[in-house]
């Protein structure tokens, strides 16, 4: 039988886009010859939906879509990932299932049995777990066990689940195993999603085809990579990362030889410890999840123009390329707001890029406006030292500047704060914490560096000095980010324990860290939270960024 694996990029709620794309592929698939087509989890309303599945008109759009699709299926089967109505009395009200959708009808539904409820994973609040004996799907002469991501996840050493759905399917003596998923990025997943499917293809002897989604969904990004996997382990077949992709292969008798391979890419070995942040790899990794998911992020909302403050430094400039590259510079509007503290490379150096980009620019001083408020607040500031007040004035002062131009005419304004920044807390509340996307939010110092680096690998897009010269926030005279901070490579080492690692204070210390700086450190990150409470959504590339995938209490004793 020929299997044809597609993956596609869904719309959240939007049924028509989702149907189309998927009745779509269900005849291109269908003119290769194709026997069956494999859809993502949750292909039909997209994913995550979250509190959507709430609504009952949700879930009967839902209920339609997957009827409407299953009259397309004749001569081929599909298999598509909805949302299902629990029928018992006592539970949650809804299912996450797989559908086998032949002969113009629902021919089975396999419902999932693991709902990850960590990090960024929310499916408990929504789902009830299968807790009914397994079956298998047969189609063709293939005995197929229809399993949804996280259920092929209980293999690894130290099992989160106390039920292995696998342990219990094979049992039955499946052909092969189809897994439908929703898997996000983040810069080790690759790498661990890989070992779990190889694993499960080594310990049940069987060949494992997996579909994953691809496209940006808010701050999640879902990078593709669909693979299929022989039944001794080899990786026969891997799809496009970060791009839509379609790809079929011949499954021939019991336990199924695959014919006609693609062949599988190497995937780097990624080292879980902070060198590999910055590691070639990573940074590739990381530049293309984010120009999917600032693509994505506006074509799917309808906006199509952004907005940025161009500083000169490297953190605005490794943003407008971005945000140049994925949206097109033409869409793109960079605007310097220079102070009397800003020095005459950050303007010439800004300039420089936005030519470099063919970005349109403007140049507004901020100087009078600052002497304004100074005025104004004079009675009140009188006899007290220039400190915090009268350097977030300026950054909140280009705050509404930004915001007034994105008002007027139309774009969104753009974060460009690192995720080194606001751990600690170094940006200024309704100042350059505004936004309504923060690009870098999740993109350590050091690896913004290294993102610089990349973008100019073959010519120079990003003036050097933006590169070399030391970061400051320019609020003052001289002011330097080491004035009130570690260096960049102490710091991000402690943040990446700390953040990503849960590292305590004691063993950071144990580790050979400063005990001043582990302190002092973990301090700012902790009573910082009332600020990223605030936070634009973050594009998550990590595998703990700032957000829903990292709850932590703003009033805490822990650490002060």
């Amino acid at each position: 039988m020929k299997i044809a694996l597609a993956q596609l990029n869904y719309r959240v709620g939007d049924f028509g886009h989702n149907v189309s794309l998927i009745t779509e592929t269900i005849e291109k698939a269908k003119s290769l010859q194709a026997g069956l087509v494999v859809f993502a989890e949750l292909s039909v309303c997209g994913y995550p939906p979250r509190d959507f599945l709430e609504f009952n008109d949700f879930i009967r759009r839902c209920d339609e879509a997957v009827v409407l699709i299953a009259s397309k299926c004749h001569g081929i089967a599909a298999i598509v990932g909805a949302p299902s109505l629990n029928p018992a009395p006592k539970g949650k009200p809804l299912y996450n299932s797989a559908y086998f959708l032949a002969d113009g009808k629902i021919l089975a539904k396999a419902n999932k049995t693991l709902l990850p409820n960590y990090d960024v994973f929310d499916e408990y609040r929504y789902f009830e777990p299968n807790r009914l004996p397994y079956s298998i799907v047969t189609y063709k002469g293939h005995r197929i066990a229809l399993t949804i991501c996280e259920d092929l996840w209980n293999i690894a050493d130290d099992p989160l689940y106390i039920r292995n759905p696998m342990d219990e399917l094979v049992q039955l003596n499946p052909d092969v195993v189809v897994n439908i998923a929703a898997s996000p990025f983040n810069y080790h997943q690759q790498e661990f999603r890989r070992s779990i499917l190889v694993r499960n293809a080594q310990t049940y002897n069987l060949p494992v085809i997996y579909v994953n989604q691809v496209g940006g969904q808010t701050e999640l990004i879902f990078d593709g990579g669909s693979m299929v996997v022989d039944d001794n382990g080899d990786v026969v077949a891997v799809l496009k990362e970060f791009e839509e992709d379609f790809f079929t292969f011949e499954l021939q008798n019991a336990r199924c030889k695959i014919q006609n391979p693609k062949p599988g890419l190497a995937q780097p070995a990624h080292l879980h410890s902070f060198k590999s942040l910055a590691s070639p790899d990573t940074i590739r990794l990381i530049y293309a999840a984010l120009l999917l998911g600032i693509k994505d992020y506006f074509g799917k909302m309808g906006f199509s123009r952004a907005i940025l403050g161009l500083s000169g430094g490297i953190d605005s400039a490794v943003t407008l390329v971005l945000a140049a590259y994925a949206l097109g510079s033409e869409n793109i509007r960079a605007i310097l707001l220079p102070s009397q503290f800003s020095s005459d490379h950050s303007i010439s150096d800004a300039v420089l890029l936005a030519e470099n980009l063919s970005v349109s620019y403007d140049i507004i001083p901020i100087e009078e406006t600052f002497q304004s408020f100074e005025k104004t607040l004079q009675p009140q500031f009188a006899g007290l030292p220039f400190n915090l007040a009268e350097e977030n004035i300026q950054a909140r002062i280009r705050a509404v500047i930004l915001m007034a131009l994105s008002n007027k005419f139309g774009y969104i304004l753009l974060n460009t704060s690192n995720k080194s920044e606001a751990a600690v807390g170094y940006g200024t509340l309704y100042g350059d914490m505004c936004g309504g996307l923060s690009i870098l939010g999740d993109v350590y110092k050091t690896q913004v560096y290294e993102l610089a680096r990349l973008i100019n690998k073959n010519r120079e897009i990003i003036p050097l000095n933006s590169i070399s010269k030391p970061p400051s926030a320019e609020l003052r005279p001289g002011q330097k980010d080491s004035d009130s901070l570690p260096d960049y490579d102490i710091l991000d080492q402690v943040l990446f324990k700390y953040i990503e690692q849960h590292t305590g204070p004691l063993e950071l210390i144990a580790e050979g860290f400063d005990e001043k700086v582990v302190n002092t450190v973990l301090k700012l990150v902790n009573t910082s939270e009332y600020k990223r409470y605030q936070n634009p959504p973050i594009l998550r590339v990590s595998p703990k960024a700032f957000g829903m995938g990292r709850r932590m209490p703003i009033v805490a004793k822990y650490l002060s």
